[in-house]
């Protein structure tokens, strides 16, 4: 018998946990039975009186004992080293289809049953090591006392045992047996996250009051932006550097969560990093208008040379990697996924650099399901922000070429409302794999019918000169999904989306976010030349980012947390994660 650590290596596992998810593809009811069932599968205690061959079939003539009448038994296209199985006046137990007909019954393809697994339901398993092989090693290792000692709970690893070591046959897995297959999936992967959590000491313990701060603002927080504000402020006091993510939907005010955050940590220095010179200039835009007691820079590319130690708080883009930055006992990234791997990597170095660290503050705009987060927080603190400072009114539509003409009048009397209009495209040139205009075959239509018609894409190097250019004076932007996270527009009213289906549910939510931002009447049009669309109907009946982000789980499967793979293909084997709250409630419970 091989030593566990070569079966473990050999099967793709680490665990006994692991091993009891590799559960048998199907069973051999190898019980005796004194009555024959047709069309089963049965276990024949017989001995062969006669046996006769033809061109392509073996026939034997048996006396079944535990039926106590004849028998034929019957293989087709017999292989050599079977003819060996089998001789006249042997008794043996054969495994076979019983078929009856005529009033006589036949055992097809019978295969020799091993004595000792006479008596037992049998199982069989797709793994790189034969069936024989696994069942042996599983019978003298995967017991109750080695699941326990993994730390699964007791009902879930009983479950388990049940599927190697069966007392029934049965078709499919009951809902019991499921939960347990998706609970130690579940178990096993934050088993996994949890040793990404890694400690380090702070290099700061200190949160200001800043209830008078907050007292003079000209609105009122939500009771997400004050939980969230909180949490922060305990983090900030704490002897462990902060891990934290605060994910918001679109307009749920995360910027003056981090304005409060950095006011939190002052006169302690903060640094925050923006994925673009357009938002780095609209939150310190905001920072100076809310913030005047901290003396505020901005760094881009374009930052003349400055002494930033005579600064309170830093904001910035990827620019502030290359300055040599000062000592802050808070770092805040917004929209971490947005910065390339280099740029990520000197992030990483600058909030993990010697034993010290600073609190480490994540902002998304990009909603993720509750299951989700509940799984990420075993590696990392998170908060969801999911209330809006006001109620969004958006009207969502799906429309094709009938509706076009309607559609153009909508965009006019916008227009004369003085409100913009957003027309997203799904590529800049024109592609033979697409039925859709792309930017540069489209762009001269609209040109030509109305004015202040502003383009940009990805690639344009000028895309945000253009986008604060439209801001001020412009009426239709023509662009990719460049426009998906960025700079504020508030005149904006109407998102049109070109070969909706096309893209995520969460990138047509970004998208829909853009307008509506100051509680203007907004609408989103999802342009498409499919007959219907369920998923995209269904998004039209969603306003909430986060119950978008669990239909795109449910429509594109969960992308992978740890390898932090794209969220497409299937992840997890038994658990969904777009359903399964309850499972991720009980597994959350065990490492709490």
């Amino acid at each position: 018998m091989e030593k566990k650590e070569e079966i473990f290596k050999k099967l793709h596992i680490d665990s006994f946990s692991a091993l009891a998810l590799l559960i048998p593809s199907r069973y051999e009811d190898y019980r005796l039975y004194p009555k024959l069932l047709p069309s089963t599968h049965m276990v024949v205690d017989a001995t062969i009186n006669d046996i006769r061959k033809t061109p392509s079939t073996f026939q034997l003539e048996l006396y079944a004992h535990n039926f106590a009448h004849p028998i034929r038994g019957v293989i087709f296209h017999p292989k050599p080293y079977m003819l060996h199985q089998f001789a006249k006046n042997k008794r043996l137990y054969l495994y076979g289809q019983i078929e009856c007909k005529n009033g006589f019954c036949s055992i097809n393809m019978p295969k020799p049953v091993s004595e000792s697994n006479i008596g037992t339901i049998t199982p069989f398993y797709k793994t790189p090591l034969r069936s024989d092989i696994l069942r042996r090693f599983i019978a003298k290792h995967l017991n109750l006392q080695a699941l326990l000692a993994e730390g699964l709970r007791e009902d879930i690893a009983t479950t388990l045992l049940e599927l190697h070591f069966p007392q029934t046959l049965q078709n499919g897995l009951s809902e019991k047996q499921l939960f347990a297959l998706k609970f130690t999936e579940l178990f096993l992967h934050m088993k996994k996250l949890r040793t990404k959590k890694i400690c380090f000491p702070s290099l700061s313990q200190h949160a200001s009051d800043i209830t008078n701060w907050l007292d003079t603002l000209p609105f009122t927080l939500t009771q997400d932006q004050k939980k969230a504000i909180e949490q922060i402020k305990n983090d900030l006091k704490s002897a462990t550097a902060a891990r934290r993510m605060i994910v918001g939907d679109v307009g749920s005010g995360k910027t003056m969560v981090i304005l409060a955050s950095a006011l939190l940590n002052y006169p302690n220095r903060s640094v925050l990093m923006a994925p673009t010179t357009v938002l780095a200039n609209q939150l310190y835009e905001e920072a100076q208008k809310h913030l005047p007691m901290l003396k505020t820079a901005l760094v881009t590319n374009k930052t003349k040379k400055i002494d930033l130690n005579e600064y309170d708080f830093l904001i910035g883009t990827h620019a502030l990697l290359y300055k040599g930055l000062p000592e802050a006992t808070l770092v805040m990234v917004d929209e971490q996924h947005r910065f390339g791997t280099k740029q990520r990597a000197l992030l990483s170095q600058l909030v993990q650099s010697g034993e010290r660290k600073p609190h480490f503050l994540q902002f998304s705009a990009t909603p993720i399901p509750r299951t989700q987060a509940m799984i990420e927080s075993a590696y990392i603190d998170v908060t969801l922000i999911t209330q809006t400072p006001f109620k969004k009114d958006i009207t969502s539509k799906v429309i094709g070429k009938k509706e076009f003409p309607n559609l153009i009048e909508h965009i006019k009397n916008e227009i004369a409302k003085n409100n913009q209009i957003l027309i997203v495209y799904p590529l800049v040139k024109e592609s033979d794999a697409i039925s859709y205009q792309s930017i540069d075959q489209a762009r001269s239509w609209w040109e030509k019918r109305f004015e202040n018609v502003y383009v940009t894409h990805g690639k344009d190097k000028e895309k945000e000169q253009v986008l604060l250019e439209f801001r001020e004076k412009g009426s239709i932007l023509i662009a990719t999904t460049v426009v998906e996270v960025g700079i504020s527009l508030p005149c904006l009213s109407t998102v049109v989306i070109v070969g909706a289906e096309r893209l995520g549910l969460s990138t047509l939510h970004q998208l829909r976010g853009r307008v509506s931002r100051t509680g203007l009447k907004g609408y989103c049009y999802l342009y498409t030349n499919l007959k219907s669309s369920k998923r995209l109907e269904e998004f039209c009946r969603t306003p909430s980012g986060f119950e978008i982000a669990r239909l795109d789980l449910k429509y594109r499967n969960s992308g992978d947390l740890l390898s932090g793979k794209e969220q497409s293909g299937k992840q997890f084997r038994f658990i969904n994660l777009a359903e399964d709250e309850e499972v991720v409630t009980q597994v959350r419970e065990l490492f709490n």
